[in-house]
């Protein structure tokens, strides 16, 4: 169940002591109880989220498995901000789907995950995560910044390949979603919001030591999936190693016959931790693959049917974390290589030349934070350079080889600063960001933000935020000129300032959640096509500015037998545009959005989960014979049958059980009916 999560008070007892850094944190603005002598606590100390938190445990509700999770969950630190914060303390809101309602979820890819969160539009061309374009509260897949256990991994050539993850879903520990501009916790590319992918770094079981996971999957249109896991621990240094092969022959066929919406990937994922100094020092690094070459029928163009496209991409980063006092520095060097392969005509290059490009994108940097009788100050900076050789994006290259005849090269530069003022009830965090790009010769300048939260009593939470940020043109938007495209390099960045407020309310079997929001924004780019002319093209341009006026709402309930989750987004977009306009992206916003979702627990090992959807999207398309044609709402029914033991999961999943064939995307109908079916099997080495 996608769903908030809120700052519950709950009186807590030591019933043994640690002298771990994070224990005292973990009860912060709690009620504590040690033997019979009750204090109140509010001094800020550091968060670790680890199994040792388990030394504090709840005394004030009975002992239930959801109690627990949520009580465990408040505990953990998001990155809504740039000094870390408990979820419980934080004044951002931060949407956390955990990892049981990740394994519970009826899905196949973390990008099918994040239909089910109401503010989030996810518009998929392809199945099983082959190409998706995911905003947040009506922004395009450009202005949303993705990150993986923290480290941007966005693509400066496009945001359609941002989701090609070297991790199998079976790797993700939890899926942070952050609305509204993030500039100030991520910097530049965190326009509208930011999505945090978090993998597991579980420690391997002490009674069996190494441990291992299989996952076999398979289902309609030949969809076919395999995936391994390997947990180990030598001595101080912890090991993750994943694989994952995934395969499927397509639902549509072109007008020639041929497949042209078939899926064909693999992926490995390392990760590693290792800790100094008596665990006061902790060294991270990943290493990851993702390769996928997908049938693309009509994506970029209606008069083609046949597309193709292969993607490979490569992730790297090392992490750090120092403690020493009061002060906790956290370095960390990062390294992704992207290539992507565009074929017009599948496997004919002598009729239409295929778009080759190689992006290496380079950033180090450098966050620290510090407590002291004021509160919690975070400060640092962040070196990014972003790197493309192309067929036909950038400038001409003094030295051209292989495919590639352009290039652009460009550098980011930035600083922050914030304060965290924790008080029993009130929290306020607000700092800026300052940041520089070499690409427009652009001088320093600052975005700032604020938030700010109030507790009233043990469930209630209401909270409001100012926050700026900016987005850089992509690779794409400025230079892509091809194939009935017109772009812009002289392109200005996006800006963006919002205001949002609103309330929840938390308590152990019902929670409840409203917001209201605000976005003006300046200069966002698009591809519109001016449908008075005769042969009209795309062309990227800076619209003059763009007001979304929003509300969100989240009710959930939970019992021992039944969870009920449904949450509604409205959004409605002012803009300045005319009528004869036609957009790609951001013209094109889900007015409404409806989730829900009903899981039954029908017995202690069979669970049914049900997940439904109504989306009403705004704006048009051009079809196949050049008509201009609207876009219509659209329900969709998921399914997931599971029988589930300690060791062993066995599972039938049906997708879009009515069979609709709705479009997300122009001239891209989704498959009709899904089934598949599968079971996961975990293990001691």
């Amino acid at each position: 169940m996608y769903k908030p999560n809120f700052n519950q008070r709950k009186a807590l007892r030591f019933r043994q002591f640690t002298r771990k850094r994070y224990a005292l944190f973990a009860c912060l603005g709690r009620v504590v109880t040690i033997g019979v002598l009750s204090v109140a606590t509010v001094k800020a100390a550091a968060v670790t989220t680890t199994d040792e938190a388990t030394t504090v445990v709840s005394d004030s509700v009975a002992d239930t498995t959801q109690t627990d999770k949520e009580a465990t969950l408040q505990d953990v630190e998001v990155t809504g901000s740039r000094a870390p914060l408990a979820l419980g303390q934080a004044a951002r809101m931060v949407t956390v789907l955990s990892r049981e309602e990740i394994q519970a979820a009826p899905v196949q890819s973390i990008n099918d995950l994040l239909k089910y969160a109401a503010g989030v539009d996810v518009r998929q061309r392809g199945p099983i995560g082959a190409q998706t374009d995911i905003g947040i509260r009506g922004s395009t897949s450009e202005q949303i910044t993705i990150l993986l256990n923290g480290i941007n991994i966005c693509d400066p050539q496009t945001g359609h390949n941002a989701f090609d993850l070297p991790c199998d879903i079976s790797d993700i520990e939890r899926i942070e979603v952050l609305e509204g501009p993030a500039g100030r916790a991520y910097g530049t590319s965190s326009l509208v919001g930011a999505i945090n992918i978090v993998s597991r770094t579980s420690t391997p079981s002490k009674k069996r030591g190494s441990t291992a996971g299989v996952r076999l999957e398979g289902g309609s249109f030949g969809y076919l999936s395999a995936a391994g896991r390997i947990n180990a621990q030598l001595s101080t240094l912890n090991s993750q190693l994943s694989i994952n092969y995934t395969r499927n022959d397509g639902y549509s066929r072109s007008k020639a016959g041929n497949l042209n919406s078939d899926y064909n990937s693999f992926k490995a994922f390392y990760q590693g931790s290792t800790t100094f100094n008596s665990q006061s020092s902790i060294l991270k690094f990943h290493l990851g693959l993702s390769t996928k070459g997908f049938g693309s029928n009509t994506f970029y163009s209606a008069k083609f049917d046949e597309q193709y496209e292969k993607t490979t991409k490569i992730y790297s980063a090392v992490q750090g974390e120092i403690t020493t006092g009061r002060f906790h520095i956290r370095p960390a060097i990062y390294w992704n290589r992207s290539h992507d392969r565009f074929e017009l005509i599948r496997g004919t290059e002598e009729k239409v030349p295929f778009n080759y490009h190689r992006t290496d994108v380079f950033g180090i940097n450098l966050n620290s934070y510090f407590d002291w009788q004021l509160g919690r100050t975070a400060v640092g900076a962040e070196f990014r350079n972003e790197d493309i050789v192309s067929t036909n994006l950038g400038e001409p290259l003094s030295n051209p080889f292989s495919h590639y005849k352009v290039g652009l090269n460009r550098s980011n530069l930035s600083f922050h600063l914030e304060h965290n003022i924790l008080l029993r009830r009130f929290t306020l965090s607000a700092g800026f960001i300052a940041i520089k790009n070499t690409w427009n010769q652009m001088p320093f300048k600052l975005y700032p933000g604020i938030d700010m939260s109030y507790r009233i009593g043990a469930h209630w939470k209401l909270y409001a935020s100012y926050n700026s940020s900016l987005r850089m043109p992509s690779f794409t938007e400025l230079y892509y000129s091809v194939g009935g495209h017109k772009a812009d390099k002289y392109l200005k960045p996006e800006e963006l300032h919002a205001f949002e407020t609103g309330a929840k309310y938390g308590s152990a079997h019902f929670s409840a959640s409203a917001s209201l929001f605000y976005h003006h924004a300046r200069n966002m780019i698009d591809w519109v096509m001016d449908t008075r002319e005769q042969d009209p093209i795309w062309q990227s341009v800076n619209h003059t500015k763009v007001n979304t006026f929003g509300q969100e709402i989240s009710v959930n309930g939970q019992l021992s037998m039944v969870n009920v989750h449904l949450a509604y987004c409205h959004l409605h977009q002012q803009k300045q545009e005319a009528d004869y306009l036609q957009s790609q992206y951001s013209l094109e916003y889900l007015r409404h959005k409806l989730t829900a979702s009903l899981q039954l627990n029908l017995t202690t090992q069979l669970q049914l989960l049900l997940k439904y959807r109504y989306q009403d999207r705004m704006g048009s398309y051009t079809d196949t014979e050049g008509k201009t044609r609207n876009y219509h709402p659209y329900s969709v029914v998921d399914a997931r049958l599971s029988w589930n033991s300690h060791t062993l999961s066995i599972y039938i999943e049906g997708n879009n059980l009515t069979s609709h064939r709705y479009v997300d995307y122009g001239n891209v109908p989704q498959a009709g009916l899904w089934v598949m079916a599968g079971m996961k099997w975990h293990f001691g080495l």
